[in-house]
């Protein structure tokens, strides 16, 4: 600010705008001169309880501590005078003790006065008023005596207290007397009748006053009503009672509560409806009270005011009432004067702009001395509202008070002017760390002191420049602004506050948090009674704010009750009561922001059983039952089940009658003779069923005949001369009447016999006897009682009892189909020779022997097959081929079977006979196998011949061509020849009769193994890696073995040696060249080859060049084959043998020799 700018006409405005916002924040340091501020006063108006002492408050600051003086009705108020009254020290509240004094000689208008040597401070005028409960003049009241139909009113006229009381009608028992649309007690306190009706006649109509400071009631004398009804009024129009005549007028301040009142009159009772003429009713201020009688408007502004109009309605006409509104104001403010800090030789402006209805006037003090009546300031200019001050000095602080007044009240209001010189200083605390969470607004405060005021600026990390953009926006008062906080917005800010007297700067920190959110919400819950409830509320938050978890219920704490456990995520309720029920909410708090979600929790159970069971409408054969139902439990009536007990015939039995719909409360009974009924009534909802009511009353059906026969009737023969006619009885329930019997009829069907009877009672079977055998029968069963008979019975049939058949079938023939098939036919019997149903022909037969022997075989189990009814024929499977077989044929019935029919013996032709017994390889060859096998087991017929196939297996597993060799029957064995060596073969063999060869059996040998193999296995001898392998190893033997050779040449004996110097002319033979090896020493006459030489190069071994066994190339004389036919350790152990030989030869050993050893 410009400490030299001069008030210049035009500038006012903009610079009343500038220093109004510029000053708005303004606080002075205690520890700096300054003027008093009134901090604290008491209200305008002041109302005390006598009873109580007199507070009138009055506080200030100031530098130095300001003084107190106080005015009563305009004049000094010397408290030193009075000693019941005492000031506060420190302050300039007063205490007026009042106890055993005249309250009434302290009322008055008070002010109170702040001084030190900078200015005076004003209070507002404190009027100070008695609270008054004063009695009720003594009136004698008459008995009102009022006409049915007409309207009334009861005036109630309390005494004026202070403040006005509050009324209240009640009757001689402290009870209110009911209001509604007809009767309605009005603002003024007076009762008023639309109507009159006889009710309204009594004795004790007593209107209460209740004064509210001093807590007591006044009553008026009761008032008495009698209401005649000799000539009753008629049906009128509405009339108004309350305002009188067609419009009335109303004024309302604003600011406050604009109550308006239509109480009408007429028969029948008038509904009251308001609208307002021109324009609408504010709803969020709007209200009706007193049955639409008082409409309420709250908050009053300008625009309520204007024309509303009441209207008074019946069935016989209407009423219009307009009640004219007019709103004044008492001076409010639009912007009172505020603080002035001033270098010496600014300029400042003081402003009082307020308004009201009419317009205020405004007058101006200094130090509590009106502006005209004040010392002459040429720095000071009064401008109507606004005081303006130029080039100010120090020295010239001083308080200025603004009164704006006007007939319904006034504003006082003091506002200080401070001339200083002061270097900036920050008066928010440094180092101050702000933590918001993400997209929240931050403020940063840099609130500062400076006369003149300080420029604020802001950097953030001690290097970024901060000016006002969309993110961040620099306040007049030096508050930092971010609307959306994110995270990159942390870290430290600093402030420099600044004027021409100095600088001034600090520091503060902002922290930007992660938002606090519930990831999952608790969920609605329907638990039964009883049950556990878990509401789960799992919670995200910044990691190094510390969350808070709490719950609620119903916006509540929960019970402190031990079935509820609060974990960290989750809230569980055990063992849930009714009382349990509600809304459940989990709040996640943090030091800087929260998270809530809310889920309800209903406790349903099963339904109380239903209530007062009533039976109506009742005639011989229906009742209606009706009930109330038992409360639901949050859990609707699905259906009601109606259950009975027959106190006659199953006492303490409750049998289901009927389902009724779970809307239904009532239900038509279809009843049953003869039965004591007593009824209850089961509620089911989604949880189960309720307990049963407590049973209706009994009632008792009268007897009748039965409506029912038995049922199930049936008649068997259980005896070759019998019929057993068998039912299912009636029960108590069925049989409607005392003396229940049956009448059992029967009579032989088809043969033209009147019908048999037999009465019988308690019995639910009757028997036959006599009859013919296996014929049939008619019968029935009714039932009667002594009140008559029951309807027609049905007519059943059924047959006598069976006896077993008489004779065999005939003409038994058998005709083979096939080798194990074959067809059986036979005459059937006679129906008569049955003597009975019959079931079916049975079949015996058995296998007596082959073909091929001569005896029969004593344990050949016999079978036998069932053909169902009545057949000729049947068919025999799973017979053994070229077999003698017998059989022979008996009917069957329900008794038995019959005699058996003449033997007949038949033959299976031949089949393919089975696979033989086994197949054996009892001896390898190089190229050779012999086989041995068994013959069948099961011929099957005579045996032809055999086939014999094989096929060559190669190291891929693949087949080759299958080779086929036919043998005679006679032979079981056979030497395949000209076979590869070491090859894997697969042999199948199967036996052959005329019909064809039969299944096959099969087997592996190979021509290099003694067993068969059961499992191929690649040849390892064959494979590359185990070539190299042996290479490398022979290489290495190879080397070790010419290092010890050369080292065993340079120097010492050996062998050689030995014999060089047994014989002077050594002679040595040179190496052979057809064979690779060396020469040795030896005798002229031994040519003999070593026993440690090589195979042939062929690798082949002729059988005529030597006998010597396999075995002796093996270690320990066992020889050994690997399992794909290879020999192994063909030349191991050789080297072992020569060296037990040693007789032989004394030589040295030869490297090349030792390698051919190895190859």
């Amino acid at each position: 600010m410009d400490r030299n700018r001069k008030w210049e006409p035009g500038f006012g405005a903009v610079l009343l705008i500038l220093m109004s916002h510029m000053t708005s924040a303004l606080e002075v340091p205690l520890d700096l001169p300054q003027p008093p501020t009134i901090t604290l006063q008491s209200p305008k108006d002041y109302i005390f309880d006598p009873r109580e002492n007199i507070v009138i408050h009055c506080e200030a600051k100031g530098k130095p501590q300001p003084s107190f003086l106080w005015t009563r009705n305009g004049t000094h108020f010397d408290m030193d005078k009075d000693s019941k009254v005492l000031m506060k020290p420190g302050s300039g509240t007063l205490v007026i003790d009042i106890s055993g004094e005249k309250a009434e000689a302290y009322e008055g208008t008070y002010q109170c006065a702040a001084h030190n040597e900078h200015g005076t401070a004003l209070s507002n005028n404190i009027v100070i008023r008695q609270s008054r409960s004063p009695l009720w003049s003594k009136e004698r009241n008459e008995a009102i005596v009022a006409q049915m139909g007409v309207s009334l009113v009861l005036q109630c006229r309390p005494p004026a207290g202070l403040p006005p009381p509050v009324i209240l009608w009640m009757d001689n028992n402290f009870q209110k007397l009911p209001l509604d649309k007809r009767v309605s007690q009005a603002l003024n306190g007076d009762l008023y009748f639309s109507n009159v009706l006889q009710e309204d006649a009594r004795s004790d109509y007593i209107c209460y006053a209740r004064f509210p400071h001093t807590q007591t009631i006044q009553q008026k004398q009761p008032i008495s009503v009698n209401v005649l009804n000799n000539s009753p009024e008629g049906e009128r129009r509405p009339g108004f009672m309350l305002p009188l005549g067609p419009t009335s007028t109303k004024m309302v301040l604003r600011g406050e509560t604009l109550e308006l009142e239509c109480i009408a009159e007429g028969l029948p009772t008038p509904d009251i409806s308001w609208q307002k003429e021109g324009g609408e009713f504010p709803s969020s201020r709007m209200s009706y009270h007193n049955f639409k009688k008082t409409l309420r408007i709250s908050d009053v502004n300008e625009a309520d005011g204007g024309n509303y109009r009441c209207t008074a309605t019946n069935k016989v006409g209407t009423a219009d009432h307009v009640i004219k509104v007019t709103v004044k104001a008492a001076p409010f403010w639009i912007s009172a004067p505020r603080n002035l800090i001033l270098a010496p030789n600014e300029t400042g402006i003081l402003t009082c702009r307020v308004n009201g209805e009419p317009k205020p006037n405004v007058h101006w003090f200094v130090n509590g001395v009106a502006m005209d009546n004040a010392p002459e300031d040429r720095s000071r200019k009064v401008e109507d509202d606004t005081v303006i001050l130029s080039s100010v000095q120090t020295g010239s602080s001083a308080v200025y008070q603004c009164n704006a007044s006007n007939e319904f009240g006034y504003l006082m209001a003091n506002a200080f002017v401070s001339v200083l010189a002061e270097a900036p200083r920050v008066l928010t605390p440094p180092n101050q760390v702000y933590q918001v969470i993400t997209n929240n607004p931050a403020l940063l405060h840099c609130a500062s002191f400076g006369s003149p005021i300080p420029i604020i600026t802001w950097f953030k990390d001690s290097q970024i420049s901060i000016k006002n953009s969309d993110t961040y926006v620099i306040h007049e008062n030096g508050t930092l602004e971010m609307n959306v906080a994110q995270p990159l917005n942390s870290g430290k800010y600093t402030c420099i506050a600044t004027n021409n007297l100095g600088i001034k700067e600090n520091h503060v920190y902002l922290e930007v948090k992660e938002p606090t959110r519930i990831l999952k919400q608790p969920e609605y819950k329907v638990v039964q009674r009883g049950m556990s409830a878990v509401f789960e509320c799992k919670v995200k938050h910044d990691p190094s704010l510390i969350p808070t978890m709490i719950w609620l219920k119903d916006k509540g704490e929960l019970p402190d009750d031990e079935r509820f456990e609060v974990d960290m995520d989750s809230l569980t309720i055990k063992d849930i009561r009714d009382a349990d029920e509600g809304t459940y909410t989990c709040i996640m708090n943090t030091t800087l922001d929260q998270d809530s979600a809310s889920a309800m929790l209903t406790v349903v159970e099963k339904p109380d059983a239903p209530t007062d069971l009533e039976l109506t409408d009742q005639t011989e054969r229906s009742v209606q039952l009706t009930w109330i139902p038992g409360d639901e439990h949050n859990s609707p009536t699905q259906n009601f089940l109606v259950q009975y007990e027959d106190l006659l015939h199953q006492p303490g039995v409750w049998i289901n009658l009927t389902e009724v719909a779970g809307t239904s409360t009532t239900t038509q009974l279809q009843l049953s003779p003869y039965v004591y009924y007593s009824f209850r009534v089961l509620a089911r909802n989604e949880v189960g069923y309720s307990r049963p009511s407590e049973p209706s009353s009994q009632y008792r059906t009268n007897p009748a005949a039965p409506d029912e026969n038995p049922s199930d009737v049936q008649g068997v023969g259980t005896e070759p001369n019998n019929l057993v006619i068998s039912w299912t009885p009636l029960t108590g329930f069925q049989s409607n009447g005392p003396g229940l019997e049956y009448k059992v009829l029967w009579r032989q069907k088809d043969v033209g016999e009147e019908w048999s009877s037999k009465s019988v009672a308690n019995l639910s079977r009757f028997v036959v006897s006599g009859t013919p055998t296996y014929v049939p029968y008619e019968f029935k069963v009714q039932a009667f009682n002594d009140y008559g008979s029951g309807p027609d019975a049905e007519v059943k049939v059924g047959y006598s009892g069976e006896d077993v058949p008489l004779s065999a079938p005939d003409s038994v023939q058998v005709m083979a189909h096939n080798s194990t098939l074959a067809e059986v036919h036979w005459e059937p019997v006679s129906s008569l020779s049955v003597q009975g149903k019959i079931q079916g022909y049975k079949v015996y037969y058995r296998r007596l022997h082959g073909l091929h022997e001569t005896e029969e075989h004593a344990d050949q189990q016999e079978q036998v097959l069932t053909f169902s009814g009545n057949r000729s024929e049947g068919r025999l499977p799973g017979l053994q081929p070229y077999s003698v077989y017998n059989l022979f044929v008996k009917v069957l019935n329900n008794k038995g079977e019959g005699p058996p029919s003449l033997n007949k013996t038949f033959e299976t032709p031949e089949g393919v006979p089975g696979p033989p017994s086994f197949l054996n390889v009892v001896k390898f060859g190089l190229d050779s196998l012999t086989l041995e096998w068994g013959p069948p087991m099961d011929n099957n017929g005579r045996l032809a011949g055999y086939t014999l196939i094989y096929q060559a297996v190669n190291n891929t597993s693949e087949l080759g061509p299958g080779k086929v060799m036919t043998l005679q029957a006679n032979k079981t064995t056979v030497t395949l020849g000209s076979l590869d060596s070491s090859m894997l073969y697969k042999l199948y063999l199967s036996a052959r009769t005329i019909k064809g060869p039969g299944p096959n059996v099969s087997n592996e040998a190979s021509t290099v193994m003694e067993t068969t193999v059961p499992n191929r296995q690649v040849d390892i001898a064959t494979q590359g890696w185990f070539i190299g392998l042996m290479c490398a190893i022979a290489l290495l033997i190879l080397v070790l073995l010419i290092v010890c050779f050369i080292k065993r040449n340079k120097g010492g004996k050996y062998p050689v040696k030995e014999k060089e110097d047994a014989h002077q002319d050594p002679e040595i033979q040179p190496m052979k060249e057809d064979d690779g090896t060396f020469g040795e020493y030896s005798d002229t006459e031994d040519h003999k080859p070593l026993k440690g030489s090589r195979t042939p190069s062929n690798g082949t071994v002729r059988r005529d060049e030597s006998d010597d066994s396999l075995v002796d190339y093996g270690e320990g004389g066992d020889g050994q084959f690997n399992e794909d036919g290879s020999f192994i350790g063909q030349y191991s152990g050789k080297k072992e043998k020569d060296t037990h030989e040693g007789n032989e030869s004394s030589e040295a050993p030869s490297p090349v020799n030792a390698m051919n050893s190895f190859v």
